[in-house]
């Protein structure tokens, strides 16, 4: 199996996909550090998204929400230049950055912050995918995987720590979770509490806009240029990849680690 850590790069112990970055090691520390130099000026008014997977196809409802000439097909930016990585001078980025590496800057409140979760095995089975196709072309199997992302030892590091962090810190940020589960199984309802979190009001006809074009499989067809990074987003899809010993070492490890922890989550599509 071709070694995912080959292709991260790892900064006050984050890892990063450097393949996707597609810039050098000096860079990615040289924007790290402007980004907490700015601290103050640019966290106060943009909204974001923050996730572990999943992110672009929030980014995909945020533009739909914000632009209208998005949700009319008449404007000529794709989803990732109205909701770039990182990137400040638009209102609206995502990212997969864990809490630490945030300015102090944003601990002032007035950023709206969107952190989107899923249930972690289906995040794997996500992820494994993502590294598969897109990222690294591994030859591996999924349970080698597997044994990387449960050690942190792929980009985003640990999952049970990234989500932890945040929720954590909830206090210090003006920040609205969603849960990947609830938006598959009621779109419009989610869509219309992301807009009252925003302070957005939508006519019926751009909410109908919206919520269609935000559907996975609308998505895929309108959405040609980044298709392969849409996955089925099935949820329970990880009882097609995990063996009963797999899903038993999950659980133990999930247990471990998620003591306590407050918010709920779905892992079939039947469970309510």
């Amino acid at each position: 199996m071709e070694d995912p850590e080959s292709a991260l790069f790892k900064f006050k112990g984050y890892y990063f996909n450097q393949l996707r970055l597609n810039i050098d090691n000096k860079l990615i520390k040289t924007l790290m550090a402007h980004l907490s130099a700015f601290g103050t000026n640019l966290y106060t008014t943009e909204n974001k998204i923050i996730s572990f997977t999943g992110t672009v196809w929030f980014q995909q409802i945020l533009s739909l929400i914000y632009f209208e000439e998005h949700r009319k097909r008449t404007g000529s930016l794709d989803t990732n230049d109205q909701v770039p990585f990182l990137e400040p001078p638009p209102r609206l980025f995502a990212t997969h950055l864990p809490y630490y590496l945030f300015p102090t800057g944003m601990k002032n409140k007035t950023a709206k912050i969107i952190y989107m979760y899923r249930n972690p095995k289906d995040a794997l089975c996500s992820y494994f995918y993502f590294f598969k196709n897109v990222v690294l072309q591994l030859t591996g199997s999924f349970e080698e995987f597997s044994e990387q992302f449960l050690e942190g030892k792929v980009g985003g590091n640990l999952w049970f720590d990234h989500i932890k962090g945040w929720y954590e810190h909830k206090s210090l940020c003006n920040i609205q979770f969603m849960m990947y589960e609830e938006m598959k199984k009621d779109l419009r309802g989610s869509i219309v509490k992301v807009c009252k979190y925003l302070g957005k009001e939508l006519s019926e006809e751009d909410m109908d806009a919206v919520v269609t074009q935000a559907m996975f499989e609308n998505m895929k067809t309108s959405m040609e240029a980044i298709s392969l990074l849409f996955l089925p987003g099935t949820i329970g899809d990880w009882k097609n990849h995990m063996t009963i010993e797999q899903n038993e070492r999950f659980d133990k490890i999930f247990q471990r680690k998620m003591k306590d922890f407050p918010l709920k989550f779905i892992w079939d599509m039947n469970e309510d």
